[in-house]
């Protein structure tokens, strides 16, 4: 094994770890990377500390010794409202790196990673596929729902609502204190709960233990488990890149049309795919969400919390109901392929324990996951769009769109930022008919922010949610909903057409067609020669803007990061 090789080489290993009370005999022992997002910086995080020390402790039992490694991470929902959400997807790549540094440093015969959320699962996949030893992903599951089944995403909403006087900020006060009551990834079908299924999705994760509960004891024996199979992988070596192909890529985006998961899943699977030296575009998204049937149940586009999932079955619930459409020779880290393990998980009584959960909750698993042949909806969850105003693609999670904003003509709203937006929208002095277009947040612009309390702002008020739209080069939270069209690329920062749009032009969207675009100017439609003309125009007018970072991590990120549509990795 690689450890035993280094060993050899480098002679002071020995006594530097016999330094932390290793024994002689653990020297000679398969060595195992234990790396987790542990810390207390959000639910996420400060629970992750005892799956490690159980995944240690099976490692042991299995004949191994382990070495605990540690890079927290950082949370959307403790980044809002203020300049530190700059930092959240450079977050991703900062600990794909660290984890890296980890693993390459002092070379293990294998890896058992555990994160939670939204920037820490992709960032571990990300490493995982890097650097290609035997791993197993192990995710943090997610929170319970509070008093009334109420969730973080819902917070957003009231806080408009409490800035309109529509309630109390005593009301506003009480829904705060009791919307997470424990830890694990926020119950909702956001980005953290989307990343935990594509790491099951993917063959990275064992069988069903993608978005369990964190505070039951399922997530702890998948922790030891993961610990006894990492052995197993380690000493057949098998590889991430012997399991992940394309087919596993495909496979992954299928269930996240049927999941409706977030439009964040846009930038971090094809950021993924390019660490295991695979291409995956926007292209394949779209084709594969048209006419993919949508089964999911689940906040914030259906009705259930997320604690729900795993109850009804969990990804291999949702995998058995597309089977006739996944690639089920895909191999996992079980050693075995997707279909074997939807074959065993049959055989084991796994879904008869999950029927079991759903009956204590009051529900059936039809509730929360519906049949194939009896979907929420037949298109998928999101929709490339593209145009003038975006060549490279935008993103759009029709799921969560009124089917009022699906085909329109508005006038555009520029704004070269979030703040100058929700301070416009807050005001009312946007108006039906007006299309929102905050630019300048894009991957080389800001970090690429999410724009959550602009769209939470838009969505809780009964009439601009239905007849506006909110257009950037920046994200959206996964819990977003409403007419929000996001990853806008080129971006405003690298001269792309949104960073040309000006006050009164109209803006066409038909989610239909698959269409963004210009199609007038201050008001007056024209032929699309005319509005190329105009365009360039302006754009021998543009100048770039001054880079708002000059030292640290944000202008390394800004000026290294590549496009939306490619997964603002760094290059």
């Amino acid at each position: 094994m690689i450890s035993q090789d280094i060993r050899a080489l480098a002679p002071e290993q020995d006594p530097l770890r016999m330094g932390m009370g290793w024994t002689v005999e653990d020297l000679g022992k398969p060595q195992i990377m234990v790396e987790s997002t542990f810390g207390d910086s959000h639910p996420g995080s400060a629970h992750l500390l005892r799956l490690a020390e159980e995944v240690a402790a099976s490692v042991s039992r299995a004949g191994g010794r382990a070495a605990r490694y540690f890079t927290t991470d950082i949370c959307d929902g403790m980044a809002q409202g203020h300049d530190g959400m700059n930092y959240s997807l450079p977050s991703r790549d900062m600990i794909a790196n660290m984890l890296e540094i980890h693993a390459m440093a002092t070379p293990f015969d294998g890896g058992v990673f555990i994160a939670s959320c939204d920037k820490a699962v992709p960032a571990h996949l990300m490493g995982i596929g890097r650097i290609n030893m035997p791993s197993i992903l192990v995710t943090g599951g997610v929170m319970d729902a509070g008093p009334d089944l109420l969730t973080l995403e819902q917070i957003g909403i009231y806080s408009a609502q409490c800035a309109r006087g529509e309630i109390t900020p005593e009301q506003l006060e009480w829904y705060k204190q009791h919307a997470c009551p424990g830890c694990g990834a926020c119950s909702f079908m956001g980005t953290a709960s989307t990343m935990q299924i594509m790491g099951e999705a993917l063959g990275l994760m064992l069988p069903g233990t993608a978005l369990l509960p964190a505070s039951g004891d399922a997530l702890v024996e998948a922790a030891r488990q993961a610990g006894e199979q990492v052995m197993r992988l380690a000493r057949a070596g098998l590889r991430p890149r012997d399991i992940v192909t394309a087919e596993s890529f495909e496979n992954a985006v299928m269930v996240h049309a049927a999941i409706s998961g977030s439009t964040n899943s846009l930038l971090h699977l094809p950021a993924i795919a390019r660490e295991f030296g695979i291409s995956l575009d926007a292209e394949v998204f779209d084709r594969l969400h048209r006419g993919a049937h949508y089964l999911l149940d689940i906040r914030p586009a259906g009705h259930w919390p997320a604690q729900y999932f795993s109850y009804a079955g969990g990804v291999p619930r949702v995998m058995e109901q597309l089977r006739h459409v996944l690639h089920l020779d895909a191999m996992t880290v079980t050693g075995k392929t997707l279909g074997e393990n939807l074959d065993m998980l049959k055989r084991s009584g796994y879904y008869e324990r999950c029927d079991a959960l759903c009956a204590q909750a009051g529900l059936h698993w039809q509730d929360v996951i519906h049949p194939y042949d009896r979907p929420i909806g037949r298109n998928g969850a999101i929709a490339i769009l593209k145009g003038n105003l975006a060549p490279d693609g935008a993103v759009i999670k029709h799921t969560a769109c009124p089917k009022e904003m699906f085909s329109a003509v508005l006038r555009a709203r520029p704004f070269d930022c979030e703040e100058q937006a929700l301070s416009a929208v807050l005001r009312h002095d946007i108006r039906p008919g007006d299309a929102v277009i905050i630019r300048y947040e894009g991957p080389r612009g800001s970090g690429m922010p999410e724009m959550f309390y602009t769209t939470e702002a838009i969505s809780s008020d009964p009439e601009l949610g239905r007849s506006i739209a909110l257009i950037t080069d920046g994200r959206f939270s996964g819990a977003s909903t409403g007419p929000v069209i996001g990853h806008v690329s080129p971006e405003a920062a690298s001269g792309g057409p949104i960073a040309l749009v000006e006050e009164g032009d109209l803006i066409r969207i038909d989610l239909l067609e698959r269409r963004l675009e210009i199609v007038g100017i201050h008001g007056d439609r024209l032929p699309p020669e005319d509005i190329d003309a105009v365009l360039a125009k302006r754009r021998a007018a543009w100048c770039p803007p001054e880079s708002k970072y000059t030292h640290g991590v944000l202008k390394l990120f800004s000026e290294h990061a590549q496009s939306p549509m490619k997964g603002g990795s760094m290059d």
